[in-house]
């Protein structure tokens, strides 16, 4: 193969892998302008604390958005659900959740909070509060799934075991016709376990995002450099030996 065809088919293949770099860069870039936005906004509902009906949990125009909430209603008698692998200060647990009925609108699910879980990985026991709540919190949209791996729940002893909060599979499990979104409970509030209102607590913030973007830029600009240096580095030109 001649060199001029080499040198074409290096730079297919370089502006190739450039253009994929450029756009996973750029995606990083979206995510981190999008994950600020909702950083923001949810600073300025929990800042504020205007109230909305616990109903407003069942809008489906506003899925994504942030409502402080307040309502009174009971808790289910039905099985909790676990969120597996979530951390807390560095440790392993699960985020208890239990699905609550509102005196106006839908059931929806509460975020109860932070539970750790031992070397033998045995589930926690997270009773049901007996008796009716006055409930306050943030509703917010279910924590990011990330690729959807698998069954997104599971039966576990007494309790639902899930790998994700995917709303439709928790519906199809349980036979309740859930909110879209979540109502995490107040810090504030006796009722429940640790917690709080960070909005990240298991994937990356902004500036992760933008770190990588740059990460992928850096890395395209590499593929350009050596490809400008193949390209103009001289071929090595076989010499005779001598007699």
């Amino acid at each position: 193969m001649s060199r001029r065809a080499t040198l074409l088919i290096g730079w297919l293949l370089a502006l190739a892998t450039i253009a994929v770099f450029t756009s996973l860069g750029f995606w990083q870039l979206r995510r981190a302008v999008e994950k600020q936005a909702m950083l923001d906004a949810a600073v300025q509902v929990v800042t504020e604390r205007r109230a909305a009906p616990l109903a407003a949990a069942a809008r489906t125009d506003g899925i994504d958005r942030y409502d402080w909430s307040s309502g009174t209603g009971e808790f289910a008698d039905s099985p909790a659900l676990l969120l597996d692998n979530q951390q807390r200060e560095g440790r392993v647990g699960v985020r208890a959740y239990r699905i609550f009925d509102p005196d106006q609108g839908p059931p929806l699910l509460v975020d109860l909070g932070w539970l750790p879980l031992p070397g033998d990985r045995t589930m926690p026991s997270v009773p049901r509060p007996e008796g009716r709540f006055m409930l306050q919190g943030l509703l917010a949209p279910p924590p990011s799934s990330g690729i959807a791996l698998g069954p997104g729940i599971a039966r576990s002893d007494d309790a639902w075991l899930l790998m994700r909060v995917d709303i439709p599979a928790i519906r199809a499990a349980t036979g309740v016709s859930l909110s879209p979104r979540v109502l995490r409970l107040d810090p504030a509030s006796p009722l429940g376990y640790a917690r709080d209102l960070e909005l990240l607590p298991n994937t990356l913030p902004p500036d992760k995002h933008r770190g990588y973007a740059l990460q992928w830029f850096g890395l395209a600009l590499a593929v350009f450099v050596t490809a400008l240096i193949l390209t103009f580095k001289q071929p090595r030109r076989a010499t005779k030996a001598a007699a």
